[in-house]
């Protein structure tokens, strides 16, 4: 799996693929702001997937049927996910009353990688560890960091992989555009 440098014995592959498709990513990644309407919209998969939570109860996606949820998968050794922490902070704190729920999936095999990480660059939001990757194939990621905005039903209606400071106004006017919905 390509954003996972030492899940597969071909490291040194990993890490090649991994450079490739961060210069690819800025080409291939999906505006924000481009949702997708709801009739053509896909379920995230795998939602009843239960994962641990970092300190709280085991939970899955489909518990938050109701809330306009993103997803976003992160790992400690992604740069760019130490740049989007702030800005998932500021809008958790935002819109959580309006009905947003932030959710990480950690994607490091080491648990304490990823409390290291946190302890360093924290979170206010929800964060479940993903240690055997069973989701990161099922949503076609690409590269790190990814994030799925869903809507209340579930339904993927946007996704972009990276995370880019110039943008965060297109990602926070699809936020607000589901929430109303």
């Amino acid at each position: 799996m390509l954003w996972f440098p030492n899940t597969h014995p071909t490291t040194r592959l990993n890490k090649a693929v991994c450079a490739m498709a961060l210069i690819l990513l800025p080409l291939i990644s999906t505006h924000a702001a481009d949702l997708t309407p709801a009739a053509q919209a896909q379920p995230a998969p795998l939602s009843d997937t239960v994962l641990p939570r970092i300190g709280g109860n085991d939970m899955s996606l489909e518990q938050l049927q109701g809330k306009v949820v993103l997803v976003d998968f992160w790992a400690s050794w992604c740069g760019p996910c130490r740049e989007s922490f702030p800005w998932m902070n500021a809008i958790q704190d935002r819109y959580g009353d309006d009905g947003l729920v932030v959710v990480g999936i950690n994607l490091d095999q080491d648990a304490q990688a990823a409390q290291t990480f946190l302890n360093t660059v924290p979170a206010n939001f929800i964060i479940v560890q993903d240690t055997q990757a069973r989701l990161p194939e099922a949503y076609g990621l690409i590269g790190m960091p990814s994030s799925y905005l869903l809507d209340r039903q579930g339904r993927i209606r946007a996704s972009h992989t990276g995370f880019h400071t110039g943008r965060v106004a297109e990602y926070e006017a699809s936020i607000q555009q589901l929430l109303a919905e």
